[in-house]
């Protein structure tokens, strides 16, 4: 399956938290254009902390895995052909990149 051009669904509940528009793929990783929904406001800053935590996760994994954790309690993400059962998901600014998976991920 071609991804460029494909648009994936982020949602918190029933409201939409954006769209990422695929404009990259690198295996496993997918990235594109991030356009914010309504709901993103909610989960903005969790992003912005989840991103700062990454950037030092050598130094405290479970503080990062805390935070992520967080970000799986309030989102969920679809692709083209529905929803996904695992994902990890970044957003800065208008770019968003993440890797999924049909299967839950390993512990």
């Amino acid at each position: 399956m071609g991804f460029d051009g494909t648009v994936w669904h982020i949602r918190s509940g029933d409201e939409s938290v954006g769209e990422i528009a695929i404009d990259e793929a690198d295996f496993p990783w997918l990235s594109g254009h991030f356009t914010p929904g309504p709901a993103y406001a909610c989960v903005r800053d969790l992003f912005a902390r989840e991103l700062a935590l990454v950037a030092r996760v050598d130094e405290d994994v479970e503080e990062w895995e805390a935070a992520y954790d967080e970000i799986r309690r309030r989102v969920s993400l679809s692709s083209p052909d529905g929803p996904v059962a695992e994902f990890l998901l970044h957003i800065e600014g208008d770019r968003a990149w993440f890797r999924w998976s049909d299967e839950p991920f390993e512990e």
